[in-house]
């Protein structure tokens, strides 16, 4: 075979050129492997070839990718065909080199080998190539076996071209020493593409494992919020999904690249990474007057005391008459039954005003301040002292949930950190919008959220979208100290009034409602309880304007 020309090796070295920069671009790594094992072969015009892996222990070289176009086989890469064959062992069992094999040579000497014909070279076994070409009637001839290195001079992979033609004749010719120089430049830059996106992906599961632990060490604080960090990117994504495949409405011109749902997924992640600093015993207080413990305790020790009290003054009034029972002994008898009584009431009302509702009645409220006026009992040091202090009536009349308004902002502050923390970091370019969607997940499209008081028009779809997802969430968890996981009905029902009164995007309400992305969150994660039949024309805001 005769070498190239001049203007061959110049048209071969363009097309080198454009490979390098073709496999920079590569981001999924089995399009990556795939395009290398395409270009060698065009640049070499060989009618096979193999591209193989080293793995971690430097023990095995594992099939990756395998074309033979003269025999339409196409195994690994994209193709979701799985190579079929055993790697190739570089030690034998008493863990000497196994140089008998020229791709295991090829890593274990850092040599390209070049084979004229696989029959009659010496040195090497190519029994199982023979193998192959019995059973498929293929003539396995020339071979181009070339190490692959990364920038640490360390062989991660192996490029073996099969067969070379003769470009004018189609004959099989052995592999040119131009061949084997561009085979090997190729190889060169195919192992600093794919060793960068070997980092890149370690790089990026390594940010997002931080991230979980970020989230497990949050979710960890409280048994009653764990997984919410999970949830809520999850449902996030299934919104945005739900707008992408939109094709009509306000929201038609919305799409996303994987680069947009990858940043989507990670402010998902991080939507709550400011909650690190949030106080345990405000995210867990299961009741409004828990703080390290339930204080309900000191309270029903003080009804105690009133009790032993009551009882004792009876005692005393019997002692005091002697013998002298008569009407006053029962009427005695009757009024402490009746202030037992009462105070077995009054208990039990601060007992049930003591967990969280959604809306404490007036009149409930009022009664707590009453029983506050109306019994006095003794400390331990025998000193007169009110019932309950003004913390504790402060607390037992919180009208919504178990927060104090205090203890709420102390809960609102997380949203603060979050986006402080997130701002602080040197986000790439295609992270950079990570700390605004975020950290819109509380505020309102009216402007009456936090903490910045954004407008529907200052936020971004994501930070919207994310806004939906955050509530749903918080209405259906199971999970929450102060009340049931709500039906979906339910759930919908309160969504559809924030819709109404500003509070959430109604463009994007409309397409949670049509495209049911409620029933495919409570597939994945709410009871069968919670999942009733929903009908969206009765859910207040649905279809207005």
């Amino acid at each position: 075979m005769s070498e190239p020309t001049s203007a061959e090796l110049f048209r071969r070295l363009e097309e080198l050129n454009g490979v390098g920069i073709s496999l920079s671009r590569q981001k999924d790594t089995n399009r990556l492997l795939e395009a290398i094992l395409v270009a060698a072969k065009k640049i070499t015009n060989a009618d096979g070839g193999t591209l193989y892996r080293v793995d971690a222990d430097k023990k095995l070289v594992h099939f990756e990718i395998l074309r033979t176009d003269s025999l339409s086989i196409a195994m690994g890469g994209t193709t979701g065909v799985e190579v079929p064959f055993y790697p190739v062992r570089l030690f034998d069992d008493n863990g000497c080199p196994n140089n008998s094999m020229v791709v295991a040579y090829s890593v274990l000497r850092d040599e390209t080998v070049n084979i004229a014909d696989a029959y009659a070279a010496e040195g090497f076994d190519f029994t199982g190539t023979k193998n192959f070409d019995k059973k498929t009637g293929y003539r396995s001839t020339s071979f181009l076996t070339v190490p692959m290195k990364n920038h640490e001079d360390e062989i991660i992979g192996v490029l073996q071209l099969i067969n070379a033609k003769d470009r004018v004749t189609d004959k099989i010719v052995p592999f040119s020493e131009a061949d084997q120089h561009l085979a090997e430049s190729l190889a060169s830059q195919a192992a600093v593409a794919l060793t960068n996106r070997q980092l890149i992906t370690q790089l990026e599961a390594l940010f997002e494992s931080f991230i979980n632990l970020i989230n497990a060490a949050i979710d960890d604080k409280s048994p009653y919020t764990g997984g919410h960090c999970q949830r809520v990117p999850t449902l996030t994504m299934l919104i945005a999904e739900a707008v992408n495949d939109t094709d009509n409405g306000p929201l038609a011109d919305f799409v996303m690249t994987d680069k947009d749902r990858y940043e989507l997924k990670i402010a998902g992640l991080l939507h709550d990474c400011g909650k690190v600093t949030t106080p345990v015993h405000v995210v867990d207080k299961a009741t409004k007057l828990q703080t390290i413990f339930d204080r309900i305790g000191l309270i029903d020790t003080r009804f105690e005391v009133l009790k032993r009290d009551a009882e004792i003054g009876v005692l005393r009034a019997k002692l005091a008459a002697r013998g002298n029972a008569g009407g006053e002994w029962e009427k005695s008898e009757r009024d402490l039954r009746a202030r037992l009584r009462q105070i077995n009431e009054d208990r039990q009302f601060l007992r049930y005003c003591n967990f969280g509702s959604e809306a404490m009645r007036e009149e409930d409220q009022e009664r707590v301040r009453e029983i506050a006026k109306t019994y006095r009992w003794r400390d331990v040091d025998g000193n007169e002292a009110d019932f309950l202090t003004a913390d504790e009536i402060k607390n037992l009349t919180i009208r919504s949930g178990t927060l104090t308004q205090e203890e709420r902002q102390i809960i609102n502050h997380h949203i603060e950190v979050t986006i402080k923390m997130l701002e602080s970091l040197p986000w790439p370019k295609h992270l950079k919008n990570v700390p605004e969607y975020a950290g819109g997940h509380h505020e309102r499209m009216d402007g009456k959220g936090y903490p910045r008081g954004l407008t529907r028009q200052q936020m971004s779809v994501q930070a919207r979208m994310m806004g939906i997802a955050d509530i749903f969430e918080a209405l259906t968890a199971k999970d929450r100290p102060y009340k049931k996981g709500k039906t979906l009905t339910e759930s919908l029902n309160i969504l559809g009034k924030f819709k109404l009164n500003g509070h959430i995007d109604p463009d994007l309400f409309d397409v949670f409602l049509q495209k049911k992305v409620y029933l495919k969150y409570a597939e994945q994660f709410l009871d069968a309880e919670q999942v009733d039949e929903v009908d969206i024309t009765a859910v207040p805001g649905y279809g207005s304007r």
